[in-house]
């Protein structure tokens, strides 16, 4: 008999079958895989996602780091505090806005993107896959970031 989709089976509760499970271990994996590559530049991988929104576009402020980083600006401000005290990010009140808070990069800051570089070819080599497999990755990454962020909207409803 074909199963449906929706039928669940005791083996769906098998932990090999969790996407939650595949994806925290995925993240802890890559995530440690780039420690060795970020640490002679310098950065945390936390800082490398908010120095990659600052090469972006900079100066930006917390909120808008934090929305591009799908971050509460609480969890953003102590790696922007550790990232102005390494002399990469200014921090400073915007001009007639008081409440909002502007980041932007130093010359050095802006330096080390010449080093980053390197670092998604190295990730690449690191992990053995192509271009192409992370451009997929990336991919089913950010449908599945969508879907999530929009069953979260439901929730709230």
């Amino acid at each position: 008999m074909k199963t449906s989709e929706t039928d669940t089976t005791t083996d769906d509760l098998l932990l090999e079958r969790q996407l939650c499970f595949a994806l925290s271990v995925a993240s802890r994996s890559v995530v440690a895989a780039y420690r060795p590559v970020l640490e002679p530049m310098g950065l945390t991988h936390p800082q490398y996602l908010v120095m990659l929104a600052l090469w972006e576009r900079s100066p930006r402020t917390v909120r808008d780091i934090s929305d591009a980083l799908l971050l509460e600006p609480a969890t953003v401000t102590p790696v922007l505090k550790r990232l102005e005290e390494g002399g990469l990010v200014t921090r400073s009140r915007q001009a007639g806005n008081e409440r909002a808070l502007d980041v932007a990069l130093t010359p050095a800051g802006r330096e080390l993107r010449n080093r980053a570089l390197a670092v998604p070819v190295t990730m690449m080599e690191r992990l053995n896959i192509s271009r192409e497999d992370a451009q997929e990755l990336h991919r089913s990454m950010m449908t599945l970031i969508a879907a999530a962020q929009a069953s979260r909207t439901v929730d709230a409803l």
